[in-house]
């Protein structure tokens, strides 16, 4: 499992989808700076999220005869389910704000991408 690789696509896809979407509500040059540290935060919650939620599914049930692709075949289609309940139950909670909507939205497909690339990953 090559976590460093996985997390450091992880962080900047989630960076960008998450500048993207504000980008579309505020058109402010002053947040240039703000995207550049941003990216420490967002690091740290794609670190947790992937290391606390992701990862332990694949330590946990990888074997020989169970890899990468069965596990994401067998696990990924839960998680995506509950995963998305959880980034939509966010959003309407937050009623629609743009910071909330760009955290969750990004939340998601970063993870979702994130499964992608473990079970790519030669067992």
């Amino acid at each position: 499992m090559n976590l460093p690789s996985n997390l450091s696509k992880s962080c900047l896809i989630a960076a960008v989808i998450f500048w993207i979407i504000i980008a579309t509500e505020e058109k402010d040059i002053g947040l240039m700076p703000i995207m550049f540290v941003s990216l420490i935060p967002i690091f740290f919650v794609v670190t947790i999220v992937v290391i606390g939620s992701i990862c332990p599914i694949f330590w946990l049930r990888k074997s020989e005869t169970f890899g990468n692709k069965a596990i994401f075949k067998t696990f990924y289609p839960y998680y995506a389910i509950i995963a998305f309940g959880i980034c939509s139950f966010g959003i309407i909670a937050s009623d629609f704000d743009i910071y909330m909507i760009a955290f969750f939205t990004s939340a998601f497909i970063t993870t979702s991408q994130c499964w992608v690339w473990f079970a790519k990953e030669k067992d």
